[in-house]
């Protein structure tokens, strides 16, 4: 239902209602649900331009929509600009991030973000490990 989403979002704007930081974070992660990367960017994109806060499901559902489209240098990209706006990172983000540079078989960065994420104060779940495994599979980096 992202379109319907989008197009109550447009509405917002032609009725000059403020957008807010759940009205971002919906219509983000509606485009992630709908598997429509490139819209839950615009609309990230739009929210960095605007005075909206952003906070943590703004940044995780705009990592998972990138990461779901195949997009792991975005998703790396909104990873950098979280920590720029000093947004705590999570496990789902980092694990996100991690399982993004996986799909992509990037296991050098992937396992580059494992790391950092080992060395937060974070309890890394189960995602995260599993995401860092395959990359190494892909890479054929076993030992």
């Amino acid at each position: 239902e992202w379109e319907n989403a989008s197009h109550i979002f447009s509405v917002m704007a032609q009725s000059k209602v403020e957008y807010n930081t759940v009205n971002f974070n919906a219509v983000i992660s509606a485009c992630d649900t709908g598997g429509e990367w490139e819209q839950a960017w615009n609309f990230f994109s739009l929210m960095l331009r605007s005075e909206v806060q952003r906070d943590v499901f703004t940044f995780n559902a705009a990592v998972s929509a990138c990461k779901r489209g195949g997009e792991w240098e975005k998703a790396l990209q909104i990873f950098s600009v979280m920590l720029q706006n000093n947004i705590q990172a999570t496990a789902i983000t980092f694990s996100t991030v991690i399982s993004a540079h996986e799909k992509a078989c990037e296991w050098e960065k992937a396992l580059r973000l494992f790391s950092f994420m080992l060395q937060s104060e974070l309890e890394c779940g189960t995602a995260a490990f599993s995401a860092a495994i395959s990359a190494c599979e892909k890479g054929d980096e076993w030992e």
